[in-house]
């Protein structure tokens, strides 16, 4: 076992390894691709449908291979040899509206991506570690009073919000099956909401709700509050989340990798509680956007009103520690979203005819 000395980075052990991202031209992943190019693989893999993400977010890099393609293909796993030193686990149907949409669909891209994935891999002898996405939410406790910290062995319960928490559930059932009849490597972490550079509003095709477009809370209101547009509150604003900046959560699949124990659960969460409202008050502070929040109900869908994930575990084994603050990586996130304005214009004219977006400033 590692001890803590030996984990001052996680870089090292990926040197001249062969790594297969799967969901890797998505934000998460192409921001974890990228990272992963840093430590001099000998070739990342990069298995995506494109289905809510963009091939212009991957890296021009020889080292990366990418195949455009559901990893449910049979020829695309037929493909996958037992020369794999780590896999990344991202796939998803982007996310609790677009599932309660469609749930056929989130199964079809959430559940049997994930069977089918361990299915292929789990005999393999090359594998050190198997790391998969799950989701914070999925163990949260459905509450609007005060939030305890929600810990990796946290109580799971047998009905939620969404058919996207179902199918990261039944992921982590299927990677702990795996692990324990054939000793496939599987680490989970939990993620909590993610936001940063490389999110793109509109990415990938339609997938049955304005949420295509309006993709995640963050990058939403960064949008709106560049175009001076009032930030929807639904509920004024007072559910909680723990809100963690992408080079964090990169960071933390890493240290999954390189230090997680085989079958052992991480929460990559920052530990800090934030509510929309907060939230919303930072973005229209940092954009100079002058019009107030637009107060709005609170979703039929969504008990979990408050919500922020424990970080002891993950910072004694894996040395990990979120260590962006909310007002700095909102300021970066802006900063990105301003450069890349047009790139993010592109994305969401695909879906005109469903979803009507502003026009943001680019000026400072």
């Amino acid at each position: 076992m590692s001890t803590a000395a030996d984990k001052s980075s996680p870089l090292p052990v990926f040197a001249n390894a062969e790594i297969l991202v799967v969901g890797g031209a998505g934000f998460v992943g192409s921001n974890l691709v990228r990272a992963l190019l840093t430590a001099n693989p000998a070739r990342v893999r990069v298995v995506d449908n494109l289905l809510s993400a963009e091939r212009k977010n991957l890296p021009d890099d020889p080292r990366v291979e990418f195949i455009e393609a559901s990893i449910t293909d049979d020829s695309v796993l037929a493909g996958l040899n037992d020369d794999l030193d780590y896999v990344f686990h991202l796939a998803t149907y982007h996310g609790n509206q677009s599932s309660i949409a469609d749930p056929l669909a989130d199964h079809a891209n959430n559940t049997l991506t994930t069977l089918k994935l361990f299915d292929r891999i789990a005999r393999f002898v090359r594998l050190k570690k198997v790391v998969y996405a799950s989701a914070g939410c999925t163990v949260a406790e459905k509450t609007a009073d005060l939030a305890k910290p929600t810990t990796e062995d946290a109580p799971v319960g047998l009905y939620h919000d969404s058919p996207y928490q179902v199918s990261k559930l039944i992921g982590e059932f299927y990677g702990n099956y795996y692990f324990g009849r054939y000793k496939m490597p599987f680490v989970k972490a939990r993620f909590q909401n993610v936001y940063g550079p490389g999110e793109i509003l509109g990415a990938g095709r339609w997938r049955g709700t304005p949420e295509t477009v309006w993709r995640n809370v963050t990058p939403t209101f960064v949008w709106r509050s560049l175009a001076h547009e009032a930030l929807p509150l639904e509920n004024a604003g007072q559910a909680t989340r723990d809100f963690i900046f992408v080079e964090d959560i990169v960071e933390g699949l890493m240290r999954c990798a390189a230090f997680g124990d085989a079958g052992g659960v991480y929460n990559l969460a920052s530990g800090a509680e934030t509510t929309i409202a907060e939230l919303a008050e930072l973005i229209n502070r940092l954009t100079g956007n002058p019009t107030p929040p637009d107060i709005k109900p609170a979703r039929d869908w969504d008990r979990s009103i408050r919500r922020v994930g424990a970080t002891d575990k993950a910072r004694e084994k894996l040395g990990f520690i979120a260590r962006t603050k909310i007002e700095d990586g909102l300021a970066r996130t802006i900063a990105w979203t301003r450069a890349s304005a047009g790139m993010i214009e592109a994305a969401m004219a695909k879906h005109a005819d469903k979803v009507q977006a502003p026009r943001v400033s680019t000026k400072k």
